[in-house]
């Protein structure tokens, strides 16, 4: 089915299977197409398993499960952790982000559909294609998506992997001083900056 989502958040067809769920509400049709790209601002990371349910994929008039190969690939596009079923990730993430995030003089007490309208700004253009901004590569913390020639590449430790649907190859050393296309929205790369750490599958 076309339900795994890309570091640009686009939704693709592959065989490889994800590591976390999540939506971004009811985008396919009943004939399991996807007809939107979203129908939530609300764009959410979920666990794959909770509390033993059960989903038949795409079920008509519910909400489209999509899949990530990580966390570090749900947030490049734009999704943040399920207050239901991370619930101690969601609020360690609203945290950091309030921590990396001062000028907007947020707090714990506000909501998350605030944090939410920023995200999708962050996230998309008015034409729904990939919003990106420059920055100088050395400065990117961990976990963070760069675009190189229209491709995704996980930044760790100086170095940077080119993401695949099954996952990363071509380790190639970061050139620290090179302006880089980011893909991961600002304000997730400030909430890493404060300390949050994405999960990511990275080769050995």
């Amino acid at each position: 089915m076309q339900n795994r989502v890309n570091p640009y958040g686009e939704i693709i067809e592959t065989k490889a299977r994800g590591f976390w769920m999540g939506n971004r509400g009811l985008l396919h049709n009943p004939e399991q197409h996807i007809i939107r790209p979203y129908k939530l601002k609300a764009w959410i990371t979920c666990l794959v398993e909770f509390k033993g349910r059960y989903r038949e994929m795409m079920t008509p008039n519910r909400y489209t499960e999509l899949f990530f190969l990580d966390e570090a690939t749900a947030f490049a596009a734009g999704h943040r952790p399920c207050f239901e079923c991370r619930r101690e990730d969601s609020n360690r993430f609203k945290a950091y982000w309030l921590k990396g995030n001062p000028a907007y003089n947020f707090s714990l007490k506000t909501p998350i559909d605030a944090i939410d309208k920023i995200l999708h700004h962050e996230r998309m253009n008015e034409d729904s294609s990939k919003k990106m901004y420059k920055t100088n590569a050395g400065s990117l913390p961990d976990g963070t998506f760069i675009s190189i020639n229209k491709s995704p590449y996980l930044i760790i430790n100086r170095h940077m992997y080119l993401w695949t649907p099954r996952g990363y190859t071509k380790k190639q050393i970061l050139h620290v001083d090179d302006e880089v296309n980011v893909l991961t929205p600002k304000s997730i790369v400030n909430a890493f900056y404060a300390g949050y750490v994405p999960q990511m599958n990275k080769q050995k």
